[in-house]
């Protein structure tokens, strides 16, 4: 299958619809692949996974242990090298003393623009009393700088990746669950200082967490992310999201469930979510020229009964779509897209 990666760029897009056939996607002809990064682990379950593109190619992360919020969960790692998943390893955990330890959560990787690779995560017995870590890597993973916390208030990216803006301005999509659920955004251009919106919404009219950022056309940013409303919430920023309007609720449908969306290099926005107002299946991927009117263009599971949840999603330098999510509580499935192949 890393043949049919590589040869996007040079095949044209009826030779790529006869490839994807010929490997039995042509139910879905812009699914280029689908797997398991691991198929067995260290740990009975995972969730909230991670991805990012490195000079060295895709690297990505979850959280895994015992259960969510046992305190041996802690992040682990993946390489994706000449087209192969590495073990996992473990890169961080929760331990404060030799009798004293909290579960890990939500690892969220990206890829700074100046080759410096950041790991955020948080520690704590639960998301409602968490704090924000940070670990850094200047040779795409391979080692780790000693984990460090932020600053006071500061969560950094709850679930899914920032942005950086034009100016080099790190911007991260964060929120709380401590007094409803509530969306705010912190920024930082060196990782030492940072600044935070405050909360967006009263988390009682729309309890909102987890936002992801998008951009336009017109210079304006829009988040989208969970609620507990049963859609998906947007909210609009027209000063680079240091202000944001009021937050109100797409037709997309939401189970209380995180979503994940990226901006493509042809303007087009793209959503991955569970399309239900109940329960983690199916898991779908939609698209949307403007961030409000939203088609759906792929299923990537449909299992009733079973989770299909937390995804993450990327473009990659060549174009495609990488999205990785939690299968089942078990494994972290990755699929690999061709959005010119979208129907």
């Amino acid at each position: 299958m890393n043949c049919v990666v590589r040869k996007v760029t040079c095949f044209g897009l009826a030779s790529l619809a006869a490839l994807t056939m010929s490997l039995g996607a042509s139910n879905e002809p812009a699914l280029l692949k689908s797997e398991f990064i691991f198929e067995s682990a260290p740990f009975p379950e995972c969730h909230a996974s991670t991805i990012a593109e490195t000079k060295n190619g895709l690297i990505a992360a979850w959280f895994g242990g015992t259960h969510e919020r046992h305190p041996d969960v802690g992040i682990w790692l993946s390489q994706n090298t000449n087209g192969h998943w590495t073990a996992p390893i473990e890169v961080a955990n929760g331990v404060q003393s030799p009798t004293n330890r909290f579960p890990c959560w939500n690892p969220v990787l990206f890829q700074q623009s100046n080759g410096r690779l950041l790991l955020f995560y948080k520690v704590g017995p639960s998301p409602s009393t968490w704090w924000g870590m940070l670990t850094t890597s200047t040779n795409a993973g391979v080692s780790w700088s000693t984990p460090r916390r932020l600053p006071e208030k500061i969560l950094g990216p709850i679930k899914n990746k920032p942005v950086q803006l034009r100016d080099g301005t790190l911007l991260c999509p964060s929120s709380t669950e401590g007094d409803g659920w509530r969306v705010h955004f912190e920024r930082t251009t060196d990782l030492e200082h940072w600044q935070s919106s405050g909360p967006i919404n009263d988390g009682r009219q729309i309890s909102a967490i987890q936002p992801s950022i998008l951009f336009h056309r017109d210079e304006r940013l829009q988040a989208i992310g969970r609620t507990k409303q049963g859609k998906i919430f947007e909210v609009w920023s027209e000063d680079n999201g240091k202000t944001w309007g009021k937050m109100t609720l797409t037709d997309l449908p939401n189970p209380n469930s995180g979503i994940d969306a990226v901006t493509l290099k042809d303007g087009r926005q793209l959503v991955v979510y569970n399309h239900s107002t109940k329960g983690r299946s199916p898991l779908n991927v939609a698209t949307s020229k403007d961030g409000k009117q939203w088609t759906q263009v792929l299923e990537l599971e449909n299992e009733p009964g079973s989770q299909f949840s937390y995804p993450a999603v990327i473009q990659t330098a060549d174009g495609l779509v990488h999205i990785t999510y939690t299968w089942k509580r078990l494994r972290i499935k990755h699929a690999v897209l061709e959005p010119r192949l979208f129907h």
